[in-house]
């Protein structure tokens, strides 16, 4: 049998034998979900925040030549929390961030690391652990070569099969 994301890997396993964290974590309740979030949930979506110091910081270093680009793994469909970070991805855009949206059935395909992670310049990673709360419970900063390089393969296993989040949306939207 082929996956739907038509890579020859075997099947996902039954959920209780999966690894207890995920790619990218599936974003669950929150205790205090946002405003925005809530006006989302009414049918409002997310207005910019241009001057957010993320977003600040993406336009002054976009500008000389950065380079701001993530992978969302998304389930299907999609949680509430992540039709909400699609809806806010494109202030991100404006920003300058490049965000690509990727099915967890191809996460799982490509087998990509069961962790979150960041990477700085292809050089340093930033390692993640995310509780069932969806708190991180852990944050490490990693130079090993090889942990750095095995990173980096994962990203550009990924990149190439996703899509920009802004057409992920677009298609969700007119499905609803």
């Amino acid at each position: 049998m082929i996956p739907a994301c038509g890579c020859h890997c075997s099947p996902p396993a039954p959920a209780h034998t999966r690894a207890r964290h995920t790619p990218s974590p599936r974003l669950r309740p929150v205790r205090a979900p946002s405003a925005r979030f809530q006006a989302f949930m009414r049918g409002i979506d997310p207005a910019p925040e241009p001057d957010i110091p993320w977003h600040v910081n993406v336009r002054e270093r976009a500008a000389p030549g950065g380079r701001f680009s993530r992978v969302r793994i998304i389930d299907e469909p999609p949680t509430d929390g992540q039709r909400f970070l699609m809806a806010s991805a494109a202030a991100n855009a404006a920003a300058g961030e490049d965000i690509r949206v990727l099915a967890r059935a191809q996460a799982v395909c490509l087998e990509l690391p069961e962790y979150d992670f960041w990477l700085f310049d292809s050089r340093l990673l930033v390692r993640f652990d995310i509780d069932d709360q969806n708190v991180t419970t852990c944050v490490e900063v990693v130079e090993d070569p090889a942990d750095v390089l095995a990173a980096c393969r994962a990203r550009d296993r990924a990149w190439p099969l996703a899509t920009p989040a802004a057409e992920v949306w677009a298609r969700g939207r007119s499905s609803v």
